[in-house]
């Protein structure tokens, strides 16, 4: 697990949770954790701005004591600023809020900025001019390779050309991550795009064996 995936350059590997048991949530983090994951995804959807509900800061908290793996929480809800500080006091280490759900990007990514990394995300149908102005306000720039709402969805590879115009924009201390459909048939493909942390949701928890299902992925980026 990493603490600080913004010290690390090599492919990161990113464990959505949104396709764990949470009725044994606890031992779905600590097992993928030690099957090789190297950090946590948060998605969390308000069934406003994406059409489906998750999970909020309670939770967050309860599995927080869990591990001192870094937390990646996703907003996908209409009020990043409204939610993001009870996210971050909850134990979200990095927030990534969604261009399409501020009105002032910029000022959106100082507020969030203040309570730890921030990053910001577009949709598939988002082009990479609207996000152009807010790039240098932002650890992190996180491209959706599918609708934001469930997972279990097919890979968009009309995306990838996203991923390899903002790489070329950003500083060497930011990184640019994908989130949907991601699988072993694909993340190379994201890989000679530019990406550098992969979300990865089905294709771990869907598994009977985590350990496999990450090494193949991994494996596929050597």
């Amino acid at each position: 697990m990493i603490r600080d995936p913004f010290t690390i350059t090599t492919p990161l590997i990113v464990a959505s949770i949104l396709s764990a048991d949470f009725s044994n949530l606890g031992d779905e983090i600590r097992e993928v954790l030690d099957a090789g994951a190297d950090m946590i995804h948060l998605d969390i959807l308000d069934g406003h701005f994406a059409p489906n509900l998750s999970f909020g800061p309670p939770v967050i908290q309860k599995i927080r004591p869990i591990t001192p793996a870094y937390f990646d929480a996703h907003l996908m809800i209409a009020e990043p600023l409204r939610y993001g500080p009870a996210m971050a006091r909850a134990g979200a280490n990095g927030l990534t809020f969604h261009f399409e759900a501020v009105a002032d990007p910029i000022a959106a990514a100082r507020t969030l900025g203040k309570l730890g990394r921030v990053g910001i995300a577009l949709n598939p149908a988002t082009p990479v001019d609207r996000i152009e102005p807010v790039l240098d306000e932002v650890d992190l720039v996180l491209v959706m390779s599918v609708v934001p709402g469930f997972s279990g969805q097919k890979f968009m590879p009309e995306v990838l050309d996203k991923c390899r115009r903002i790489k070329r924009r950003l500083r060497a201390d930011q990184r640019i991550e994908i989130d949907g459909g991601i699988k072993p048939d694909n993340i190379r493909q994201a890989r000679d795009a530019g990406v550098d942390w992969f979300v990865v949701a089905s294709a771990i928890f869907d598994s009977p064996d985590r350990f496999t299902a990450i090494a193949e992925l991994r494996g596929q980026l050597a």
